[in-house]
């Protein structure tokens, strides 16, 4: 289908489903242009959504900062825990772990990141592990955390998604924002330009509009089923294609990490909530059964069982434009990253973001369009190659699983880092990608690359020199750390869910 300027002002927008992505699309554009559209969301309470993806990044702050949520009542409302990273188990190898944390480690030169001059004190025999230079990883290990001065600690959250989406129903109803109870029974097209002109639901309803947003989940009913959209599957690198949810009662005070303990054909969560922890595994139907992972996520969890398992199916991948005539895709119905590093509430979040940059208040402009969809594969283009980097680095060998991920041809793009960073230690960002350089260093290391050299810059500090950049990096974590609350007490007197 050729995209064409389509002139007509937009002041009716229909989002269909509800969910994490509906929710977050409904606050964000009645927030800003509330005043200007009629906006409606319809959901049906018969159609469940997925809803297990508890653990978030960063960034979700800035999408929080801008609609001017006030973080204790988001908290509370979720039922939210803090997260100060990621802790990888029996990834590199079995019983060796490693944290992925949110923070800096060390300081860095501008002729060279931190990691050169640890490797220089490694070698020398001056440094400790890579992790000691981070605030974020020392306070995660010692389970403390405290709002510090000046955003002195990067953080997110572990949250329940169902409840996330019922506070944000609530905000967006505030800002003008019409739920509609029902089932969509047809979806009703321009035959002139292929764009969507209204929604037909099971009762009889129509709900016309003028531009469309699919929040329906992996059915991809506007964009997939609709607007013929084609998905590229990339199974052949990320080979997990199934999840089984369940949640248990709280048995120990809660870590501020999401925990992701690898299996031999996939790999478990665990998130921490402020009164129970979402469990889960991510695995390869072609290696192991559902019957089979059930049993080893049911025997390798604690506490009371709180609800049943629940299979979920997807496919990993991308849709080959995620904003088609008047149709824009957000959350599942765009695309699918497995949650490993949290990122599909980042990925909402963005295409949200960029949704509002470009709103075609006064008419669809094609070049727009064109631009929206660039940024967007770009990005999740970036992020795929980080998750893949997980299953292709790792000294795993002990199943077909782990073997077949290590001889597997992974992306030019992603080839390329791997092989600069063990050739020479060194790590640039892509300009607007997600992950810092920190974040590759620090999964690159863990997962078991040490880089061949290191910058000579390091090599022009002597032993006491270097000893004392070192050692007054760590001892200010520690010391820092030493003086933190333990997490447990921090968020109960902080943002206590209410009883």
């Amino acid at each position: 289908m050729e995209q064409q300027d389509n002139r007509q002002p937009i002041r009716r927008v229909i989002i269909a489903g509800g969910g994490t992505a509906g929710w977050m699309a409904a606050a964000a554009i009645s927030k800003v242009l509330g005043k200007r559209l009629d906006i409606k969301l319809v959901e049906s309470d018969e159609i469940g959504t997925v809803g297990v993806g508890e653990a978030t990044i960063p960034t979700l702050m800035n999408f929080h900062s801008l609609l001017e949520l006030n973080e204790q009542e988001v908290m509370a409302a979720t039922k939210a825990t803090f997260k100060l990273g990621i802790s990888f188990e029996n990834w590199r190898n079995v019983n060796e772990d490693y944290i992925h944390s949110f923070g800096l480690t060390g300081t860095d030169h501008w002729t060279a990141g931190f990691q050169h001059f640890w490797m220089k004190g490694r070698e020398r025999g001056l440094a400790g592990d890579y992790g000691d230079y981070c605030l974020e990883l020392r306070a995660a290990q010692a389970r403390r955390f405290a709002h510090l001065p000046r955003n002195g600690m990067n953080y997110a959250y572990h949250l329940d998604a169902s409840a996330y989406a019922r506070f944000l129903r609530k905000f967006s109803e505030r800002f003008g924002v019409q739920r509609i109870e029902g089932k969509i029974a047809a979806v009703e097209t321009n035959p002139t330009n292929g764009h969507i002109t209204a929604l037909m639901l099971d009762s009889g309803e129509r709900l016309p509009g003028d531009l469309f947003i699919d929040c329906t989940g992996f059915r991809g009913l506007l964009i997939g089923q609709t607007m013929k959209v084609e998905y590229d599957d990339w199974s052949h690198w990320l080979f997990n294609d199934s999840a089984i949810a369940v949640q248990t009662g709280s048995v120990e005070d809660a870590l501020p990490l999401t925990r992701a303990i690898a299996h031999e054909w996939g790999w478990q969560w665990r998130i921490p909530l402020q009164s129970r922890v979402g469990n889960g595994v991510v695995f390869s139907s072609r290696y192991v059964d559902d019957d089979a992972a059930r049993t080893r996520l049911l025997g390798n969890i604690e506490g009371e069982v709180l609800t049943d398992p629940r299979v979920i199916r997807f496919r990993p991948g991308q849709r080959r434009k995620t904003w088609v005539g008047n149709c824009v895709a957000l959350g599942l119905s765009s695309g699918f990253l497995e949650p490993i590093e949290s990122t599909s509430i980042h990925l909402i979040q963005r295409g949200i973001v960029r949704l509002m940059q470009m709103f075609p208040s006064e008419g669809i402009s094609a070049a727009d369009v064109e631009e929206y969809n660039h940024q967007g594969a770009v990005e999740i283009e970036h992020i795929r190659d980080f998750i893949i980097l997980h299953y292709k680095v790792t000294n795993r060998r002990d199943s077909p699983y782990w073997r077949a991920a290590a001889e597997m041809d992974v992306p030019r793009s992603l080839q390329h880092r791997i092989d600069l960073f063990r050739e020479t230690g060194r790590v640039f960002r892509v300009p607007n990608e997600l992950f810092a350089e920190n974040s590759w260093v620090q999964v690159m290391l863990g997962q078991g690359i040490y880089p061949e050299r290191h910058h000579q810059t390091a090599d022009l500090m002597g032993d006491a020199e270097l000893a004392h950049f070192l050692d007054g990096i760590r001892n200010g974590i520690e010391r820092t750390v030493a003086q933190l609350p333990s997490h447990q007490a921090y968020f109960q007197q902080y943002c206590a869910a209410p009883a």
